[in-house]
């Protein structure tokens, strides 16, 4: 039986059905679907190559998610798959949420669709905790992130530092480190 996926990765059909699944995945959170699919399902990358290119995709503007579909796309099948995969990855959300503005226009007043979107709302920060501890475990060199996952909280959480100056900070402080590091070798 053929399949959408050769040795080299996927083509450009795979690329809009994987990340079409993980569009319809959620809402507000499909980052972990994402690298569930990415990692762990189609091993289109490494867990070490995930978050390397997530780092990447925080820096550049947009949704982090969209920006890893351009990434994952144009790494696998040029132009072509930079398009297809955030289309894919967009197309269904898109319609399901021109559906349900339509519905929550004319029953989102009701006290039941509020107490449910609270519990969508908690589920989705479930989601992003459990990512979140699984690139942590990706991590070669947790001693030397720790510091870094602990300041950056701290900055945002505890000071109120915008995110960019947070991202800008962090950028200096690792390079730094890193020139630092490489210099003693």
């Amino acid at each position: 039986m053929e399949t959408a996926e050769t040795q080299d990765g996927p083509d450009i059909r795979a690329l809009f059905w994987g990340f079409s699944v993980v569009g319809l995945s959620g809402f507000g959170g499909v980052l972990p679907f994402a690298r569930r699919m990415l990692v762990e399902e189609r091993r289109w990358m490494s867990a070490e190559q995930f978050n390397a290119q997530l780092g990447l995709c925080q820096f550049l503007p947009g949704p982090n998610v969209v920006n890893l579909a351009v990434v994952v796309g144009k790494r696998h099948c040029g132009l072509p798959g930079a398009i297809v995969a955030p289309l894919g990855l967009l197309a269904g959300p898109f319609a399901v949420v021109m559906l349900l503005a339509l519905l929550y226009d004319r029953f989102g007043n009701l006290p039941q669709i509020q107490s449910m979107l609270h519990g969508i709302a908690a589920v989705g920060c479930g989601l992003l905790f459990s990512m979140a501890w699984r690139m942590g475990a990706a991590l070669r060199d947790k001693f030397i992130v720790l510091p870094f996952a602990v300041l950056t909280v701290a900055a945002i959480a505890g000071l109120r530092w915008s995110m960019p100056a947070v991202m800008l900070a962090g950028l200096a402080l690792s390079g730094g480190l890193a020139y630092w590091r490489l210099g003693r070798k």
